[in-house]
Formats: C-alpha cells, sequence, structure tokens
C-alpha cells in the first residue's frame, strides 16, 4: 500500500520529509500509514497520521485446539468437530 504524503503551510525539502517519516514509523514499528500529513507553521511542524487497519483472525477452541478455520483437521477430528454438541444462546 502506498502512503499518501502531503505538506501544507510551507515547503520541505525530500530529505526532512524522509526524516519525519521515518521518526513515524521508528514510532510504530510494523504497522503501514495510509496517510501522513505535515503541516508546517513558521519554525514548527505539526504530524498527523492515519494507520493502515491491521487483520485479525478469529481463533476458537474446538475440540481442545485453538484453530482459526479446521480446514489443516484430519477426517477423525473433522467428524469430532460436526458431531460435537452446538449450545445456543436465550435472547
Amino acid at each position: 500500500m502506498e502512503t499518501r504524503i502531503t505538506v501544507t503551510g510551507g515547503t520541505l525539502d525530500k530529505q526532512e520529509i524522509q526524516n519525519y517519516v521515518t521518526h513515524l514509523r521508528e514510532e510504530h514499528p510494523g504497522r503501514n500509514f495510509e496517510t501522513i500529513d505535515i503541516k508546517v507553521d513558521g519554525e514548527y511542524v505539526d504530524l498527523s497520521y492515519k494507520l493502515a487497519p491491521v487483520g485479525f483472525e478469529r481463533i476458537r477452541r474446538i475440540t481442545g485446539y485453538l484453530v482459526g478455520t479446521v480446514d489443516r483437521f484430519n477426517d477423525a477430528k473433522r467428524a469430532e468437530v460436526e458431531d460435537r454438541v452446538k449450545h445456543k444462546i436465550a435472547r
């Protein structure tokens, strides 16, 4: 995903912009940015950003195992999943 970087209120050279981007990446390791907005106000700079959403996988406890899906279960374990009693919640 491409990060959209905008500079308002003044001009910055490419190296200075890259330094601000590097700073944000160090502050949020392993995260991706959707946008980075750099607002120049005289001698001051205000950084605002939007982090890209992080995907997650639902983990359930099925027949004693923590799994996301049952696609790696063998036939016996799949049968155990199908035979188990499913409880309903009364509303």
